[in-house]
């Protein structure tokens, strides 16, 4: 009864969700793409069937890369389709993958959607990138009888207590075969609580740990370094919000106090905010130039706007020190193994609920530093800055970190194996 109620709830809905996208696309044309999709129309279509991945952004799409290719090289017969939520994510899956994967956004919750989007893709398989609960849609991989699984899953404590308002519904949801690949005992714990089958609750790990970089990465980051700021001292914040580029701001401010040729690499998670955040520096008097811009930075300049999509990785191999943004303000946080797995010391915030178990890891070795105000955070990176020996052991013990809990990857895929044997595609 309670899905069936959820179920009209989403219909009641679509109009609240057309008038958010419209007003999306009016201020980024990309949420306009393909928005048929988004209601049920226009979907690829798939007659001999597909393996499905869903990714709600980018950096999903980052940590779903190393999956995405051990499935296309173990079932290179198979079509794989990789769905997103946001405009960004498809932007990350066509810069990667091209042509040789199929890309289509989500539709809204409705069954009607929902049913459409099955009917023209015939997933074999459903692998959904960490804790995206979807209840039409796995109602739907039941109904079909599609193998679902949830890869790197996750649940906050904080996630917990709001799904359990609606109990009856997750435990519905959830009792359709799902296989959970979860992070951690303790999410496995949380998933089993919302009534998700022990027997089918697996613990793998993260397999954002087998992050893959490009071979060559720490060249290009090099060259990009000597070209635009030779021999000053670099860090970067990345995947930064709304209220804590200002933060970011005032600590870089203090910071060159003491390091006055300091260069702040400054990276906003959503491209739609890279205008707001130059208008930001332009009014805090900030020297600054824009990746965009193909500029070099003059001496008076102190901060480098990355205005640009899929390019943190190069901007993390280009500095000294790395904040992960999302931390400062109550986001949750980001990833943080990327720039560990670079070698880099890390600085974030306080708000690390949506990373918590990977920042606990490098915690409990000692290879994070947390702060909490700008003032802080200006100490810390200083330090890290003018102590070259005291930054590079941080960086090794956060390269260690990912090295040691590598194998996520290769316990996912043997879990996957059995469930695509004799996969076919289900009847529409």
């Amino acid at each position: 009864m309670i899905r069936i109620l959820y179920a009209v709830l989403t219909y009641v809905l679509l109009p609240v969700y057309a008038l958010y996208w419209i007003f999306r696309g009016t201020v980024n044309r990309a949420y306009w793409d393909h928005v048929g999709q988004r209601f049920g129309f226009g979907f690829p279509v798939i007659e001999d069937g597909c393996i499905w991945i869903h990714a709600v952004s980018v950096g999903e799409v980052q940590a779903a890369v190393p999956l995405v290719r051990a499935l296309a090289a173990k079932y290179p017969a198979r079509r794989l389709l990789v769905t997103t939520v946001t405009p960004t994510g498809a932007s990350r899956v066509r810069s990667v993958f091209g042509d040789s994967v199929s890309h289509s956004y989500i539709p809204f919750e409705t069954p009607r959607a929902v049913r459409s989007f099955f009917n023209a893709t015939r997933p074999l398989i459903a692998l959904i990138m960490e804790t995206e609960i979807w209840p039409n849609l796995y109602h739907e991989c039941g109904w079909r009888r599609v193998p679902l699984v949830l890869v790197s899953a996750r649940i906050s404590p904080r996630s917990v207590r709001s799904y359990r308002k609606l109990l009856p519904l997750f435990r519905e949801t959830l009792s359709h075969g799902i296989v959970i690949a979860a992070q951690s005992e303790a999410d496995a714990e949380r998933f089993r609580s919302l009534g998700a089958r022990p027997e089918r609750t697996r613990v793998t790990g993260n397999i954002k740990f087998d992050i893959e970089l490009a071979d060559d990465l720490v060249v290009r980051g090099r060259e990009l370094r000597r070209h635009c700021f030779p021999s000053r001292p670099v860090w970067v914040a990345a995947s930064t919000h709304h209220r804590e580029e200002e933060l970011l701001l005032e600590a870089h401010r203090e910071l060159c106090e003491s390091l006055p040729d300091a260069m702040l690499i400054l990276v906003p998670r959503h491209p739609e905010r890279f205008e707001s955040v130059r208008q930001l520096l332009a009014r805090h008097g900030a020297g600054f130039v824009t990746r965009t811009s193909g500029t070099r930075p003059r001496s008076e300049d102190s901060v480098f706007l990355g205005d640009t999509m899929g390019e943190v990785p190069l901007f993390y191999a280009s500095a000294d020190v790395a904040f992960v943004g999302g931390t400062l303000v109550p986001v949750g946080g980001h990833n943080l193994l990327e720039p560990a797995a670079l070698g880099l010391p890390v600085v974030t915030g306080p708000h690390l609920f949506n990373t918590q178990d990977i920042a606990d890891k490098f915690t409990a070795i000692g290879a994070l530093i947390r702060v909490e105000t700008a003032g802080e955070l200006a100490t810390a990176v200083t330090k890290l800055l003018r102590d070259g020996s005291e930054a590079k052991r941080l960086g090794r013990l956060g390269r260690e970190l990912v090295a040691v809990n590598r194998g996520a990857l290769d316990r996912l895929m043997r879990l996957v194996e059995p469930l695509m044997q004799g996969a076919s595609p289900r009847p529409r």
